[in-house]
This record gives structure tokens, sequence and C-alpha cells, in this order.
């Protein structure tokens, strides 16, 4: 692309002369001229075209990066475009900004009418809509996946896992407790070196813990707690339980623990507190014999487990719901195989563990007669992991793609960003070059916002301003009021005889809420007098309200079990499918500061 800026050079009356003459009289011109300006022009969209969210992803890498023109919009004297801002303000979908337009003038004032975007489904985790925003999918290279393996081979040759066993403990001065991990156990710098993403990235999100059966809060289950002041926990373990079947179902025979080189930590047989009726010794590898004097109950693998995993910890596994529902613990910082390496027949799929070893692993386990290893699993649990942190989150996907993150790829261009939101989405997404501010309120992300929009060497701005999503979801948990509004929809379905054809289910909107659109347009106003000239802003909604769709979907859930309801179950599942249309009916603004 042509520089904005060309040289021109003025002839030089005597050039044989004086050789710095034509260098000393050198002069530069704008093509654009002095009253120039960059502008945003939206292109008719066809009856039938819709934008998602990478359109809108496309838009910043077209300004930014060396992504492709966008179909959707034009922009005018794109080199005149100093920095990007990105504004995600989840929980406004268009129903929401046509019936509150007049609270919300400040959005069509900067950036005119916006364009509709069709969102993820309601039943998807809200991380996938910011993934889907700040992860680009770009061409995996040919052979990639071969010389990643051929990679990790040469690496496995050179030394196996140490066979530790018990329990490794340090204690921390100041803590009653042991403590584990601490400078024994730190994630080597080599491990941490370059990854396209950073650890936490491959956690599940609450809605894939709650989608794949991992428990939260039920009776008689106990949770891991934050490590003590001064202790130095396990950045990350490796789980693999062993279970046996009792009088009162599965119950824990065997526990196993490995650290992020395979040493073994915690290993131990446990007595079952009911009677056994089968030892499962084809899959558990626990015998009658080995039982014999184990004296271990839950209760005790309890207290060790507790001492070594901390609420900080990454806990890795394969299914690993069915260990912790064993140990009757909650942890909410797992990486699953089962998950992370996606089954190419879909979500409801999944590959067992001895496949995925002998795949990338190239080595076979589970393949005894005497049945299964927990701390042969929990090894190959951890290496498979690993392996995917390493290579990146579309490693061993059969597509012709890989995902990278966004500030990534602005960075491969040469470009400069700032990350400010929320501390979990800050550490997922941004890259080692961008600048990272952890915030915890809309407030103090627009105060850090304007000062970043201003810094002449950040061409890109992300933040966001949850205070509406937060809004929505506090009024979906409480059970009262989420009745009320449900009343209220079904009245309106059964009084309106319109509503049956209606676009949207229209409710009033109360006075907290109004307040609420009130601070996000008084906080877009103020983020956009702080932009410089020809600054692009982005204003991308996401979705509207899921979180009173998620808790609907509880109800509807009652009624297929045939729990008793004063609902009716044809009214209720009418509600749910337009709340569930409306909210995925997001939005986007685009304007340029003149």
């Amino acid at each position: 692309m042509r520089s904005p800026k060309h040289k021109t050079h003025t002839p030089s009356s005597k050039p044989e002369r004086d050789t710095n003459a034509t260098t000393a009289s050198s002069t530069f011109f704008d093509i654009y001229g002095p009253e120039a300006k960059a502008d945003v022009v939206f292109k008719t969209p066809d009856a039938d075209s819709t934008l998602n969210l990478q359109d809108v992803q496309g838009l910043v890498t077209w300004v930014l990066a060396e992504g492709f023109m966008p179909s959707w919009v034009f922009i005018k004297n794109k080199p005149l475009i100093p920095k990007v801002v990105m504004l995600y303000v989840p929980g406004l979908d268009a129903a929401l900004y046509m019936s509150q337009s007049k609270i919300l003038n400040g959005l069509k004032e900067f950036c005119g009418n916006p364009r509709a975007v069709l969102a993820l489904s309601c039943v998807s985790d809200r991380m996938q809509t910011i993934d889907a925003l700040l992860t680009c999918k770009t061409k995996r290279k040919r052979n990639e996946v071969d010389s990643a393996l051929k990679k990790h081979d040469q690496t496995s040759e050179q030394g196996e896992y140490a066979r530790g066993e018990g329990i490794a403990e340090i204690a921390c001065p100041g803590s009653q407790r042991p403590c584990s991990g601490g400078s024994n156990n730190p994630l080597s710098m080599e491990v941490l070196k370059d990854l396209p993403f950073p650890i936490t990235y491959y956690t599940l999100t609450a809605k894939e813990l709650e989608d794949n059966g991992y428990c939260h809060d039920q009776p008689g289950f106990v949770s891991t707690l934050p490590a003590p002041s001064g202790c130095c926990p396990y950045e990350i373990l490796a789980l693999d339980c062993e279970m046996c079947v009792t009088s009162e179902g599965f119950e824990l025979t065997r526990i196993s623990l490995v650290d992020v080189k395979g040493q073994v930590v915690l290993d131990k047989l446990v007595k079952p507190s009911n009677s056994i009726t089968d030892y499962n010794t084809r899959y558990s590898g626990i015998t009658r014999e080995m039982l014999n004097g184990v004296t271990t109950g839950l209760k005790d693998v309890q207290e060790d487990f507790l001492k070594l995993v901390y609420k900080e910890t990454i806990l890795v596994g394969h299914s690993l719901e069915n260990d912790l529902l064993a140990l009757k613990i909650s942890h909410d910082l797992v990486i699953d195989t089962a998950v992370l390496y996606k089954h190419p027949r879909g979500a409801s799929y999944k590959t067992a563990l001895r496949v995925l070893t002998s795949r990338f692993l190239s080595r076979e386990i589970q393949d005894s007669r005497n049945g299964h290893d927990s701390i042969e699993d929990a090894r190959a649990a951890m290496e498979l992991a690993m392996l995917k942190i390493k290579q990146g989150p579309e490693f061993g996907s059969p597509p012709s793609f890989m995902r990278k993150k966004l500030l990534t790829v602005l960075n491969d261009c040469g470009k400069t960003s700032s990350f400010i939101d929320d501390i979990s989405i800050v550490k997922r997404y941004t890259s080692v070059s961008s600048h990272a501010f952890p915030v915890a309120s809309d407030d103090e992300a627009l105060s850090k916002a304007k000062k970043e929009v201003k810094n002449d060497k950040v061409h890109f701005v992300w933040t966001q301003f949850s205070e509406l999503n937060s809004y929505f979801k506090k009024q979906a948990d409480d059970t009262d009021k989420l009745n009320t509004r449900l009343a209220e929809m079904l009245s309106l379905l059964t009084c309106n005889k319109k509503s049956t054809t209606s676009k949207s289910i229209k409710f009033s909107v109360t006075s907290e809420l109004k307040d609420i659109l009130t601070h996000i347009d008084t906080r877009i106003r103020s983020l956009y007098h702080e932009l410089p000239t020809n600054a692009m802003l982005i204003i991308c909604t996401g979705h509207g309200d899921t979180a009173i769709v998620h808790r609907s979907y509880l109800l509807r859930k009652m009624l297929k079990e045939q729990i008793e309801t004063t609902v009716s179950r044809e009214k209720l599942v009418k509600v749910l499918e337009e709340l569930q249309a409306q909210a995925e009916v997001a939005l986007c603004f685009v304007g340029v500061k003149h």
C-alpha cells in the first residue's frame, strides 16, 4: 500500500557542485490534503445478509493489519486512521436498543445507525463470544502437525519421567499447613516461552464445566481453598482416580497426582466406606489383595488433596468430572483433555485417553490385562495438555486453519495494543507485547481507556462495559424477579393477539435499567471525546440478555421431567424461543472521530 506521504525533490541549481543541495531542498506533501479525513461508508446490505462476529473482527484486521477488505463497509482514506478502539457492551440487543434509543442517543450521534450481527447461540458461554472477537483463524502451515509431533517425540526421547512416590510437600513459612510445589515445581521457562495462548486459555469456562457434568456446591462436597499467604502452590497438576463398584455405586479406591514433569506427588489406595460388590479390576487395576489392610478413607485423601491442590492450581485430567465426583471435591480451574481434543463427530462425543495417547504421544497405555494404572493415565493427560498448550488450540484438529490471538496478529504487523478488561479475560487474550490493564469496574475501565486512546504509540484498544450484562445476570439469579418477568411475558403472549407475529417480546424497563443505560451512554460519550482525530470506534454488543435464557432453560428441563409447575409448557416454550431469538440479534456500531 502506498504511503500517505510521498517524498518529492526540488532540483538544485548547481547539482554538480553542491551534492547536499538536493537533500537540503527536499520537501514532503500530503496526498490527502490538509482537510482530508477518514470515514466509514456502509454498503447497502442484501436482503438475506447478516453480519457475524468474525465480520466485526475482520474490520479491525483490515484497518490495522493484513486482513481482507470487508464486503459490508467501505473505509475512506484508511491510512489516516491512527488507531481502532473496540468497546464490547454485552447485554444490549437490538430490541432493547430500539426501545431505549433516546437514552442511548450517543451511539447514533457518533456512529450512525448500527448493523445487526448474528450472535452466537444463547446456550453458548459468554466467553465464546469474546473468543470470536479476539481470536483469528489463519491458514495452518502444511505438515505442521507432523513437525510438531516429531519435535515432541525428540523431546520425549531425551529423558523419561521420573518415578517418584508418595506425597511431595514443602513447609511454607507463615503457614500451619504444608504447601506443595514452591521452587521445586515451577513451570519451566522453556514450557512458558512463546506460548500461542496462556495456559489459562485452555481451562474450562463455567458453561463448559456445567455442560460436562462438573459438580459445584453439592451436598457433602468440599471445595479447594485459596492458597495461604506466603504459600507456593503447584501451578498445574494432573489427576486420575480408580473406582470400584460398591453397594452404593462407584466409590474411590485409588488417587494419583503428578506434576508437570510427571513426578508423583500423591498416590494412595483408598478403602471405600461401603462394601465392595465388584473390584472392576479390568479397568481399575484394583484387586482384593491390594486393599487388604488399607485403612485410608475418603476424608483422609481429601485432606491430602487439599494440601496439594489449591483454588489457584490448574488441575488436568481426562473426563475429570468423574474423578472429582469420586473424591467429592469441587474445583473450577480445570483442563479436561476429553474436551480439549475435540471429537470429529461433535461435542457430544469424547475420544478415549488411550486413543489420544496413541495418536499424539506415540505410545500405548491401558493395554495391560491387569487394568489401568492411574499414574500412567495422569501422566498421559498432562503430556497431552502440555502438547496442546505448546502448539496452540487448533493442534490436533482436522481443519486446515489454526487460531491466533487478535493481539498477536496485530503485533506481527507492527501494531501495539492496550487491553483493558476483567483479569480473567486479560490473562486469556493478551499477547506478550501488549499492554495489559486488569480492571474491576466500568468506571475503572473507562478511566484506563481514556488514557490509552491518547497514547500515540498504541494502535488498538480493547475494553468492555459489563454493567448491563451483570444487571441481567443478577436479575436472572433472583428467582422471584425471574418468575415475575416470565409471568409478565406470558401475560403479553396471552393478552396480545399480535404477539405471535411480533419480532420481540416487549417488557417494562425498570428505573434501575434506565439508569444503567444512561451510565453506558455517558461513558461512551466520555470515551469518544478523548479519541484523536480519525480514530475508529467500534462498539459491539455481542448478545442480549442471555442470563434469563439460561435460567429459563432450567424451567423447561423441569417440564420435561414432568415436575409439577403452574406454568403452561407450551407458553413457556414460546417465551423461551422468543427470548432466545431476541438475545441473538446483536449490534455493531462503527464511527470515525472528526
